[in-house]
């Protein structure tokens, strides 16, 4: 008897259930992404400014933090994080976790990035009187963001291909509903496959959008790509 290896009827059925938890997934990913842009600006900043003492604790976080597996991180988090009064739901420790971890490798992307404004713009600034803070968010910022805005991009694909990690602290996103459908019928084919597709799909939209971002970016500029 030959082994039905795609059943259609039951990619059918589990279509409507993955299409809902693609939402849990699109929203960890966005909130994540968001907390790594925050916290790697901060961790940037930390690492550039500042006392010796504080760049050596950032440099020593940031180092930790990326040298350690982000399945790690999410099990520190969920379940030895409540041992010292830290307790959060599982979809609120997702996106903490995936906004730490890409924010570490956010942060060496702000570096370059800042790192590649002349100093004479510091110097200019100084001369017209310009606070640092004035000097950094009109001045610097804008001119350090834009080059680093395809690297940023390429963050954001992998911190949504990471998020079926989230299912170990059962998050719904879209792999652990497919596990959950499968082992329900056990057929996992349909399931995970179709997860696949919509990875796919995500990513293909994600660089898009972060190619057209970056061409607007180019275009303020003056810049041709």
């Amino acid at each position: 008897m030959a082994v039905q290896i795609w059943d259609w009827n039951h990619a059918a059925e589990a279509l409507p259930l993955l299409a809902e938890a693609s939402v849990i997934t699109l929203q960890a990913t966005l909130l994540g992404f968001l907390v790594a842009l925050v916290v790697g600006l901060l961790f940037a900043i930390g690492r550039m400014a500042g006392p010796m003492a504080l760049r050596m604790a950032v440099g020593g976080v940031v180092e930790f933090i990326r040298s350690t597996p982000l399945l790690i991180q999410i099990f520190f988090l969920y379940y030895v994080m409540p041992e010292f009064g830290l307790t959060l739901d599982a979809m609120p420790t997702g996106v903490l976790a995936l906004g730490l971890h890409y924010g570490a490798y956010c942060s060496e992307v702000y570096r370059a990035g800042l790192a590649n404004v002349p100093k004479g713009q510091w110097e200019a600034c100084i001369a017209l009187n310009l606070s640092a803070w004035t000097t950094f968010k009109n001045v610097i910022l804008p001119q350090a963001i834009p080059p680093v805005v395809p690297a940023l991009g390429n963050y954001l694909v992998a911190l949504f291909k990471e998020t079926p990690l989230l299912s170990v602290i059962a998050v719904l996103e879209l792999m652990q509903t497919a596990k959950i459908l499968g082992s329900e019928t056990f057929r996992y084919v349909e399931p995970i496959t179709l997860v696949g597709v919509f990875f796919l799909i995500f990513s293909l939209i994600s660089a898009a959008m972060i190619r057209r971002v970056e061409r607007w970016l180019n275009k303020r500029m003056g810049r041709r790509i």
